[in-house]
């Protein structure tokens, strides 16, 4: 089943642009408070919005990526530079709604590209991996380029790993099984968004090491 199914190409297109142009302005504003200067936060906002998908592309064999043959895809994490080097502090104060989004954006690219990677000959498992890579690549990318550690790797950060997992997992079953309709795909981004949102509802964290005692002084 390709993507085309789940929505029309018009409708998805529109879905991407949004989730692309949420996710650079979550790397704008890590850039801003940074103190980056102009150029330095578009490097941030285009990597953030980019960087899961064209790591997908590129491992596929999709080339050249989307994110070089679609002017809108490249041009929308400019947009969301303008936006927050003007208007950070407004921007600042609506974070919960851009979070909101951001799931929103997670639980999309998570499934769109299970779907897309399997549709070019690699197995569940790679697909799923690769699912997963597109939602949060480019947030690790910031993060990288930014000298923190990131995000879905900290202790104290609210699951957002797990809930693109799930929906990459779900897509891969359905797919192993023949039960992938637009109704199933549906179903997961709205699985995984829901998940991301209960996370950063109710501060769900994933464990660590049993029995812990690192001497390691935390942040």
């Amino acid at each position: 089943m390709q993507l085309q199914q789940l929505f029309s190409p018009s409708v998805q297109h529109t879905l991407d642009v949004i989730g692309i142009f949420v996710f650079a302005i979550s790397g704008a504003l890590l850039a801003v408070r940074k103190n980056f200067d102009v150029f330095g936060i578009a490097v941030l906002a285009e990597v953030t919005a980019l960087g899961g998908g064209l790591f997908r592309d590129v491992v596929i064999g999709a080339v050249p990526p989307a994110a070089f043959t679609d002017l809108g895809y490249f041009l929308t994490p400019l947009i969301a530079t303008l936006v927050v080097f003007f208007l950070h502090p407004h921007v600042e104060r609506i974070q919960t709604g851009v979070l909101v989004f951001d799931a929103a954006g997670l639980g999309l690219f998570c499934v769109s590209g299970t779907i897309k990677a399997y549709s070019y000959g690699l197995n569940l498992t790679a697909s799923a991996t690769l699912g997963l890579a597109t939602a949060v690549g480019g947030g690790v990318l910031r993060d990288v380029l930014a000298n923190e550690v990131p995000s879905l790797l900290r202790w104290d950060r609210d699951l957002y790993a797990v809930p693109a997992i799930v929906g990459a997992t779900m897509v891969a079953l359905c797919i192993r099984y023949d039960v992938l309709t637009p109704l199933a795909s549906g179903l997961a981004v709205v699985t995984a968004f829901a998940l991301r949102l209960l996370a950063m509802r109710f501060h769900w964290r994933a464990p660590r090491a049993w029995n812990r005692r690192s001497t390691v002084t935390e942040e």
